[in-house]
C-alpha cells in the first residue's frame, strides 16, 4: 500500500513546469521521495531535473526505489528512466566542466556516487534496462566525458596563454571534480573493445566506472585478461565466466588475474569445458594447478563449476580452500559417491547455505552419502536445488527426515524427478512444518502424463509421455488447498522454474 508521502509526491511529479520552478525551494529531505515517484510514473523531464541538482553525495537506485510503494526494486526498471538518470549525471558533469572557476567555488559538488549496482537484467523484455546495454551506455558515456573534459581543459590553457599565465596551472578544484559510478558489468565480444577504452580513460574521467560485480559470456581470454587488469582490486566482489569454452588450460591462465580482487566473494565459471574423467599426466597437473589457484582467493565465499565433468575429483578441486565455502553449484557435474562423501566431511559442509546438486544422479546416494550431506548442512542451509537428479516418491521418503532438519531452508528446487502427484502430497505434509520455506519448485508429477495417447507437435510432451493438463490442474488445486488449510499461504508450491532468479546466494 502506498504512503500519503508517496501519494502526494506522485501528485507533485506530474506537474513538470511547476516542479522545475520550485526545485530550489523544496527542502532536500524531500528529494528522495520525489525520485521514487518520478522514476514510477516514469516522469522523465521531472527525474532528469531531480538527479541534475541532486543534493546528497550518493544517489543509489537500490536505496532509492526499495519500499516504494510501486513497483518493486527487483522488478525490472525502465530502461528510459535508467537513461535519464546517466543523462542527468552526464548534463551535470558537462555543465561543471563549461563553469568558470568563480561559479565552481561558488557551486560545491554535491554528488560524488551514482550506484547501480543490483538493476535486474531486463534481458529482451524492450521496456526495461537490460545489463549488457547498460554497460555500453556507460562505456560510451565515460568515453565522451573524457574527451569533453580534455577539450574544456585545452580550450582553459587558451585563455590563460591569451591573458599571459600560459604557466599558471588550472586550479586543483575542477581536476577533483568528478562523480564515481558503481555497476554491474556485463560484457561480450561485442562489447569488449569499448568497455576496454571506458575502463583505460576511468581513473581520470569525470566519470568513473567502478565495477561490483563483473560477467562476461563468449569471450576470447586475451580480451579477458585485459579487462580483469583494468577492473579496480578494491571493489569486485564478484566474476562469472561463462561460455567462454576456456578448459583447464584457459582458466589456469586466467585465476592469477583474480587473486589481486582481494575482496572477490563470489567466483562462477559454468559451461567452460572442464572433463577431468580421463586426465592425462599434464591434464592431472593443470588440475592441481587450478586447485592451487582457487586456494589463493581468500576471500571465496562462492563456487560454481557448474556443468564441468568432475567425477571423483571434489576432494582435489576443494581440499586447497583454507576457508569454508557458503556457496556451491555443481549442477550436471556427473558426481561420484565419492565426491558427495567428501562434501559431507569436508569444512563446507558445515557452513554452506546453498548447495546445487541439479542433473547429477543422486537416486543410487540417498540412502548414503547424500542423506549425510543434507545432515551436515542443516544448520546452515537456506537454498537446496536438487532439479533432475533421478529421484522417485521412495528417494524423497529417504531423505525426508534429513531434509526437515534443515530449519532454515528457503528454497527447495525439485523439478524434473519422476514423483507422483502423491509423493509430493507426502512432501509438502511433512515440509509444512519448516516455516522458513518460501518456494518449492515441482515436476508435473509422472502421473500427470499419458504416455498411451499418440503424440502430436501441438501437445505438450516428454520423456513420460503427453501431459494431462487437467490432471496437473486437479493437482495444483489440491496442492493450493493443503497449504490454506496448514495456514501456510506464504509457501509457494509452483512448475516455474523462473521464479528463484531473485534467490543468489549474494542476496540471501
Amino acid at each position: 500500500m502506498c504512503s500519503l508521502v508517496f501519494l502526494c509526491a506522485k501528485k507533485v511529479v506530474s506537474d513538470h513546469s511547476s516542479i522545475r520552478k520550485a526545485l530550489d525551494f523544496i527542502p532536500k529531505e524531500l528529494f528522495p521521495v520525489l525520485f521514487k515517484a518520478a522514476f514510477v510514473d516514469k516522469k522523465t523531464l521531472v527525474l532528469h531535473d531531480l538527479v541534475h541538482r541532486w543534493p546528497f553525495s550518493v544517489l543509489s537506485f537500490q536505496k532509492l526505489l526499495q519500499n516504494t510503494g510501486g513497483p518493486d526494486f527487483q522488478e525490472k526498471p525502465s530502461k528510459l528512466c535508467v537513461q535519464t538518470v546517466v543523462l542527468g549525471v552526464i548534463a551535470y558533469l558537462n555543465e561543471s566542466l563549461k563553469l568558470g572557476d568563480q561559479q565552481h567555488n561558488a557551486r560545491r559538488q554535491q554528488l560524488r556516487l551514482l550506484d547501480m549496482t543490483g538493476l535486474q537484467d531486463g534481458g529482451t523484455d524492450p521496456e526495461a534496462v537490460s545489463l549488457w546495454s547498460q554497460t555500453v551506455a556507460l562505456a560510451k558515456a565515460c568515453i565522451e566525458v573524457s574527451k569533453r573534459q580534455r577539450e574544456e581543459a585545452k580550450r582553459a590553457w587558451k585563455r590563460r596563454k591569451g591573458m599571459g599565465n600560459a604557466l599558471v596551472p588550472a586550479p586543483a578544484l575542477k581536476d577533483q571534480m568528478y562523480v564515481e559510478v558503481r555497476m554491474d558489468l556485463f560484457v561480450n565480444s561485442t562489447s569488449s573493445g569499448v568497455l576496454r577504452e571506458a575502463l583505460q580513460v576511468s581513473t581520470s574521467s569525470p566519470l568513473r566506472l567502478k565495477c561490483r560485480d563483473f560477467r562476461a559470456e563468449e569471450l576470447p581470454i586475451r580480451s579477458t585478461v585485459e579487462l580483469l587488469e583494468l577492473l579496480d582490486s578494491g571493489s569486485v566482489r564478484q566474476v562469472d565466466l561463462r561460455f567462454n569454452n576456456l578448459g583447464l588450460s584457459g582458466l589456469n591462465m586466467l585465476l592469477p588475474y583474480m587473486a589481486k580482487f582481494k575482496g572477490l566473494l563470489s567466483l562462477k565459471l559454468p559451461y567452460n569445458n572442464i572433463d577431468v574423467r580421463r586426465l592425462s599426466a599434464e591434464m592431472d597437473k593443470g588440475l592441481q594447478s587450478f586447485a592451487t589457484e582457487l586456494g589463493r582467493l581468500s576471500s571465496l565465499k562462492e563456487l560454481n563449476l557448474g556443468s564441468s565433468r568432475l567425477s571423483g575429483r571434489l576432494r582435489q578441486l576443494l581440499s586447497c580452500l583454507h576457508n569454508p565455502l557458503e556457496s556451491l553449484e555443481l549442477e550436471f557435474c556427473y558426481l561420484l559417491p565419492s565426491d558427495i562423501s567428501y562434501l559431507s566431511e569436508s569444512i563446507h559442509a558445515s557452513s554452506l547455505k546453498k548447495l546445487d546438486l541439479s542433473g547429477n544422479n543422486l537416486s543410487d546416494l540417498v540412502q548414503q552419502p547424500f542423506k549425510r550431506l543434507l545432515s551436515q548442512v542443516s544448520s546452515t542451509l537456506i537454498y537446496l536445488d536438487i532439479m533432475e537428479c533421478k529421484l522417485t516418491d521412495a528417494h524423497l521418503g529417504a531423505i525426508l527426515p534429513s531434509l526437515c532438519l534443515c530449519k532454515k531452508l528457503r528454497y527447495l528446487g525439485l523439478y524434473w524427478n519422476p514423483v507422483s502427484c502423491q509423493g509430493l502430497k507426502t512432501l509438502l505434509l511433512h515440509t509444512i512444518a519448516l516455516v522458513d520455506l518460501q518456494l518449492v519448485i515441482y515436476p508435473c508429477p509422472v502421473d500427470c502424463y499419458d504416455d498411451s495417447l499418440p503424440r502430436h507437435p501441438s501437445l505438450s510432451h516428454n520423456r513420460h509421455g503427453i501431459l494431462m493438463h487437467e490432471k496437473l490442474a486437479q493437482l495444483t488445486g489440491d496442492l493450493h488447498l493443503m497449504l490454506a488449510e496448514a495456514q501456510r499461504t506464504d509457501m509457494i508450491w509452483t512448475t516455474d522454474l523462473y521464479k528463484d532468479k531473485a534467490l543468489e546466494y549474494l542476496n540471501l
